[in-house]
């Protein structure tokens, strides 16, 4: 081995040193950037030169240390974990917020919900069978009907704006998703560019685990690596991202509320063809939106406007009804009381047509002008096990219990996606203690390479410079 070797060897000691430094650096002024994975400078030894043949020297040591590349400290498993637990996630958390935004709606209990305003209307009536024909109870009894007509409507008119927002909020996700799928597709040609070329682009590796990630919590996507560097990015087994190629996704059915149609996602090169979607916020969505059945299983929102056109016809029916059995101080048969001007909308069409107390039909069939029967039994018509209290009823608790549920599966989700996060920090997260501990044993490195070399140059500066000059 030369004798010059030694120098070689230090600086190579040298090399590695600022290039352990300067990784450390780089992770530290990467501490607080989002997406960004820890990385390592990986270093093996330099065997020494071999020596054969008759004159061969005896084994020498090594020359040094060489940079084998810069690790990027991910775990394909870890990842794979977060994007699945953080899809489940958004979408318990997408439905919950949805439901619980169907619940504030209603406004139950409080003196605003339907419930409070139809007792106030049923006792209306008994304080007209206290006095028939009087215009003052009848005024007050025509008020609270219409505080009644006005609640299912604006109730409807909510439950209709919701839908509309998580309609145009599908529609905004499945462009994100798109977006962020040519992004991938892009991050995908210069990976493959630059491992072919001997580099290690983990810049760009991090800027496509984000998009992965995105991808995920929106559509739960999986995600497949390959062996040229690149991924593809499937749902539902078909691939929305393979290589450079993109296969977007749209939205079908109508954008606006008809409580009927099927919202979707389809293939823009395939149309007809669904995409099933297990999780994701895009998979909640789809489920809020679902239309209505007759099994009362559909989407939330959907059922909610149903269950209001319900209770929109039963309080009609049921109330003109016992109209038609009495009569008014007149002693004509009672007029209908409610009308409903839209039979495929009867929630937002409800109106109250009596004008006065001329139009209630306080008495019995066999009653006179100041019998109030009728009236007292219309009072009653509040406790029915079928009218609309009831229905009322049990639309607050469905939803209710539902709202319960969903929150109560978003908590757990959420854990299990915070579980799954902290344990992919715990690898690929930069640690400031760390890295400085790094930095420092780097630091000593660096001077002890140093040492070597100013030792070696003195060896050499005396062998050189003098040698001979003994006696002199």
């Amino acid at each position: 081995m030369s004798t010059f070797s030694g120098l070689n060897t230090a600086m190579s000691g040298l090399n590695a040193a600022r290039l352990a430094m300067e990784t450390a650096g780089n992770n530290l002024a990467n501490v607080g950037t989002a997406g960004y994975t820890r990385q390592r400078a990986d270093f093996v030894s330099a065997g020494s030169v071999a020596s054969t043949g008759m004159l061969a020297s005896r084994p020498g040591v090594g020359q040094g240390v060489v940079l084998t590349g810069i690790a990027r400290l991910a775990d394909a498993h870890l990842d794979a974990r977060v994007r699945g637990t953080v899809a489940l996630a958004a979408q318990s958390d997408t439905r919950a917020e949805g439901l619980t935004n169907l619940e504030g709606i209603l406004r139950e209990p409080g003196e605003n919900g339907l419930s409070s305003l139809l007792n106030d209307f049923w006792a209306g009536w008994e304080d007209v069978a206290n006095q028939p024909g009087e215009s003052s109870p009848a005024a007050v009894l025509l008020e609270r009907a219409k505080a009644v007509v006005n609640r299912i409507d604006q109730s409807h008119t909510e439950v209709t704006d919701q839908w509309s927002a998580q309609r145009q909020s599908l529609d905004t996700m499945v462009n994100d998703v798109n977006s962020a799928a040519n992004t991938v597709a892009g991050l995908n040609a210069q990976i493959r560019s630059a491992v072919a070329a001997g580099g290690a682009p983990n810049a760009l590796l991090d800027q496509r685990a984000v998009l992965t990630q995105t991808i995920s919590e929106l559509s739960g996507a999986t995600v497949r690596e390959l062996p040229d560097g690149t991924v593809d990015v499937l749902i539902d087994g078909n691939a929305l991202v393979t290589g450079s190629t993109v296969r977007p996704l749209e939205v079908t059915g109508s954008a606006t509320f008809d409580g009927g149609t099927a919202r979707a996602l389809q293939w823009t090169h395939r149309p007809g063809q669904p995409v099933a979607l297990q999780a994701g916020r895009i998979a909640g969505t789809v489920s809020l939106l679902a239309p209505a059945d007759d099994a009362g299983t559909g989407g939330p929102l959907a059922e909610a406007a149903k269950s209001l056109d319900v209770i929109a016809e039963k309080l009609a029916t049921t109330v003109n009804a016992a109209q038609a059995n009495g009569k008014t101080v007149d002693g004509t048969p009672g007029p209908p009381f409610f009308g409903i001007t839209d039979s495929n909308n009867p929630a937002r069409s409800l109106r109250v047509l009596a004008t006065g107390a001329k139009d209630l039909a306080t008495a019995g069939t066999n009653g006179g002008a100041l019998d109030g029967s009728n009236a007292t039994e219309m009072s009653k018509l509040g406790g029915s096990p079928d009218g609309p209290d009831a229905l009322w009823a049990n639309m607050v608790i469905k939803i209710g219990t539902a709202t319960k549920s969903e929150a109560q599966q978003a908590v757990s989700t959420a854990v299990a996606a915070a579980g799954a996060v902290n344990a992919q920090q715990s690898v690929s997260a930069v640690s400031i203690d760390e890295e400085n501990v790094a930095l420092i044993a780097n630091q000593h490195a660096f001077q002890g390479a140093a040492r070597v070399m100013t030792a070696i140059d003195e060896m050499l500066d005396t062998l050189i410079n003098r040698t001979g000059l003994v006696g002199r």
